[in-house]
């Protein structure tokens, strides 16, 4: 009888423990969860106004990082000024604790280091890479002064008569800038810049006659285009743009270089690799979401997703290819 007894109490105790067992696995993904929603928000730094396209980006990220975050809120926190460089001072003083980062176009990374004799960063040292988030591209701008349609024919007429070489950008310093002197080197013809103080203004005095073309952002040209005011000849990507697939690229007319521009994420410097790799798989996730990417693609930009290791070879290939033509313009900025 007690032998009875103690079975059955042996039995009771491997059930309660069976049942122990059960509960802990159905409660650890709530429990992870619980965690993960307690951690203090995410924070995405943007170095410019609302409205803009990395405030887009930063917010659409906003929206779907906390499914991949396992609930952790994100916020986004704008600190415009500088051209950027207002927010990477934020991100430098920021704890490498992976809560947070900043959304900033490539620029600062890739053009500010050859265009500034003194930065208030160190690109290898103050930021951790992430993640590339999507490409954006450039495009050569015939207008009524040319009206030219083929990279061709620029190229003859210039030779012809260096007078019709006359660029505008919406500025000194600018990724539009350089890129102009970079045709204008690949092509070998003499390439005269024309700064404006905005790409609004250069697209009127092209529309006006005032200058043969302009080096533009494709969205920001579309609408002239198709409205036959201007003529977009060709685009500086590696390949072509979604919104234009009837315009070639400068390779494929001759031209024997590419360039575009970008947006990505990074950490403050000492981000561990763990939380980087953590941070961009979550990104990668993001970006792969149909609805996202067509957002994206709305905005002229192209998604990408990419490793840390992977957009630090990108930094380290656009840094080297910006060099030569900012030092051959003699431009500095202070």
């Amino acid at each position: 009888m007690q032998r009875r007894s103690l079975i059955v109490r042996l039995s009771a105790v491997s059930s309660l423990s069976v049942l122990a067992t059960l509960a802990s696995a159905v409660l650890a993904p709530t429990a992870l969860a619980q965690t993960q929603a307690d951690k203090p928000p995410l924070r995405i730094l943007v170095g410019f106004p609302p409205g803009g396209s990395a405030d887009t980006i930063a917010r659409l990220l906003a929206e779907r990082l906390p499914a991949q975050l396992g609930g952790q809120a994100v916020v986004v926190d704008n600190k415009p000024g500088a051209a950027g460089r207002i927010a990477i001072d934020q991100l430098k003083t920021a704890a490498p604790d992976g809560n947070t980062v900043l959304v900033m176009p490539s620029g600062p990374v890739v053009l500010f280091p050859h265009v500034y004799k003194k930065l208030n960063y160190d690109v290898n040292k103050d930021l951790a890479p992430i993640s590339q988030l999507a490409n954006f591209q450039f495009c050569v701008v015939s207008g009524p002064k040319s009206n030219v349609k083929t990279m061709a024919e620029l190229v003859a007429r210039a030779k012809a008569d260096p007078s019709t070489a006359t660029y505008g950008s919406s500025g000194n310093g600018t990724v539009p800038h350089f890129l102009g002197l970079m045709i204008g080197d690949a092509a070998g013809i003499d390439f005269q810049h024309v700064p404006f103080q905005g790409g609004a203004p250069a697209m009127t005095a092209l529309m006006g006659g005032h200058i043969g073309y302009t080096m533009d952002v494709v969205t920001e040209a579309l609408e002239q285009h198709r409205a036959g005011k201007v003529r977009v000849i060709a685009v500086a990507g590696a390949q072509r743009a979604p919104q234009l697939p009837e315009v070639p690229t400068l390779r494929e007319q001759g031209v024997a270089m590419d360039a575009s521009a970008w947006f990505a994420m990074y950490g403050p410097g000492g981000l561990p690799a763990a939380m980087a790799q953590r941070l961009s798989g979550a990104v990668q996730a993001a970006l792969k979401d149909p609805v996202f990417a067509q957002r994206l693609s709305a905005l002229g930009l192209e998604p990408i997703g990419s490793s840390p290791e992977q957009l630090a070879a990108v930094q380290r290939a656009d840094l080297a290819k910006w060099a030569k033509p900012v030092k051959a313009s003699g431009f500095q900025a202070d």
